[in-house]
């Protein structure tokens, strides 16, 4: 036989929702004990139908306001990610676009080549056409930079909880695990996008005229599986790229807090770390980046190239191991940092400025 609380009981609890609140522990052990024994019963009884409603009704708000937290710092990281990678490839486009196009051709590379490059692009198609390729840029980072620092921070949250530091500076190996785990997320849901990328910066723009044109092309000329052409080269120089870039910016802020006493860097001292973190992850990453980008545009290069080892072979072959697979290294070393560090920064800055847009919100309900 079901029991139900008095009619005094219950009274007080129909006529204001927040008393349920106060007692919420044990109407909640009712509640689960009527839905084990069936809901049939209390149609029966309208106070009781009253309460049961009001109380599914404070159930179903309280695992809602449980949920808010996590989903609010997801929603957090997707927005600071997508804004520091649309700031900080914007930034270095020029840039990234000249080291492509020295990277998948055999021109040799050296600083005043890349500024005559620069230059000529700048007199025949105009200067914002060094930046041709940043809208398939955009395309690409924004959802790359937003689900890889998202992924970071859950990562860092689960093998912190896994390995018992919650809350706290993760230990060296899981600090390199989270960032790793991070790049690949990213890299394998946008891989695609890059490709476009790539193929857009080095053709001419009678060829492809914009980010739909390329994947057209591509599908109808070359196949579907050319979107993934250089995936394996990808994942593989991603592993320490991220893992290195990640754990050396993560380091430095664990131990300037250390020192200092202070949690939160300067801006400028994030710039410093992210710029270390940059110079460090790429590289070591950076052989199978020119790998990469060569098996990217075999199809507008006139190569044909199968194989990681094969690729490679063919590089050092033709030009050469420190000028083929390090061609633009040097200019990297501007690059990388720069983006690198405008990136972390810009995630880390715009992470605080939601939470404190969040506690004023809260402060003035």
């Amino acid at each position: 036989m079901l029991s139900f609380p008095t009619a005094r009981a219950v009274a007080p609890v129909s006529r204001d929702i927040s008393n349920i609140k106060v007692q919420t522990g044990g109407i909640h052990r009712w509640y689960k004990n009527i839905n084990k024994q069936g809901i049939g019963n209390r149609l029966q009884c309208p106070l009781v139908g009253r309460v049961y409603e009001c109380v599914q009704r404070l159930v179903s708000a309280s695992q809602a306001e449980a949920l808010k937290p996590q989903t609010r710092s997801v929603v957090n990281s997707l927005l600071s990610g997508a804004l520091a990678g649309a700031v900080a490839k914007t930034a270095v486009a020029p840039l990234d676009r000249t080291k492509i196009i020295f990277q998948v051709s055999s021109a040799r590379f050296s600083a005043k080549e890349a500024y005559r490059l620069i230059y000529r692009t700048y007199l025949k198609d105009g200067f914002l056409s060094l930046w041709r390729g940043n809208s398939a840029t955009m395309v690409r980072v924004i959802p790359y930079a937003a689900i890889q620092f998202c992924a970071h921070e859950q990562y860092k949250r689960l093998l912190g909880g896994y390995y018992g530091f919650q809350g706290k500076a993760l230990p060296p190996v899981p600090r390199l695990l989270a960032g790793s785990m991070a790049g690949t997320t990213a890299a394998v849901i946008t891989y695609p996008l890059d490709m476009v990328r790539a193929r857009m910066a080095v053709t001419p723009k009678e060829m492809y005229s914009n980010i739909v044109h390329v994947f057209v092309r591509i599908s109808r000329e070359e196949g579907l599986k050319t979107l993934y052409r250089g995936f394996t080269p990808t994942i593989l120089g991603v592993v320490p790229y991220a893992g290195l870039s990640f754990y050396t910016y993560e380091t430095l802020k664990k131990m300037h807090a250390e020192r200092s006493g202070r949690q939160q860097p300067y801006s400028y001292e994030r710039l410093g770390f992210g710029a270390c973190a940059g110079l460090i992850g790429q590289s070591a990453s950076y052989p199978l980046d020119v790998v990469r980008r060569r098996m990217q545009t075999a199809g507008v290069t006139g190569h044909t190239y199968g194989t990681i080892l094969g690729t490679m072979r063919d590089i050092v072959a033709e030009e050469g191991v420190v000028r083929g697979l390090y061609k633009g290294l040097s200019m990297n070393w501007v690059k990388g940092p720069i983006a690198v560090g405008i990136s972390f920064t810009t995630f880390d800055l715009t992470q605080i400025l939601l939470k404190k847009l969040h506690q004023l919100r809260c402060n003035g309900r």
